[in-house]
C-alpha cells in the first residue's frame, strides 16, 4: 500500500498565525502558555503572535528591527527583558500579577 503525503492530500501544515487573528484569541494563547509556566514555551508564543500582527509593524512600533525581533524570538534565545516588554507592549499586551492561591 503506497502511503499519500499531505501535499498529495490537500492538506497544509499547521500554522498557529492563522488562528491568532483577534485580541481575544490571543489573549486566551498567551494565558494558557503563562500558566503553563515553560518560558521557552513563552517566548514561542510571543514569536507566534508577533509574526502573527506583522514583523515590520512590530519593527516600526518598538524601534527595534526586523532581524533583531526575528533573533530575540527564536527557539533558544534569551532576550531581555525590556525587549520583551517593548513587545508586548506594541503587541497590546500587558502581565498581570495574581496570587497563585487565594486564601
Amino acid at each position: 500500500m503506497k502511503s499519500s503525503t499531505s501535499q498529495e492530500l490537500g492538506l497544509r501544515p499547521f500554522d498557529i498565525t492563522e488562528f491568532l487573528d483577534n485580541d481575544v484569541a490571543i489573549t486566551e494563547y498567551l494565558t494558557q502558555v503563562l500558566a503553563e509556566g515553560d518560558h521557552e514555551e513563552l517566548l514561542a508564543a510571543i514569536g507566534h503572535v508577533a509574526r502573527a500582527r506583522g514583523m515590520s509593524d512590530l519593527a516600526r512600533q518598538t524601534g527595534l528591527g526586523r532581524e533583531s525581533l526575528y533573533k530575540a524570538l527564536r527557539p533558544g534565545a534569551d532576550p531581555r527583558f525590556s525587549t520583551l516588554m517593548k513587545v508586548l507592549h506594541a503587541l497590546g499586551v500587558h502581565l498581570q500579577a495574581v496570587p497563585d492561591k487565594i486564601a
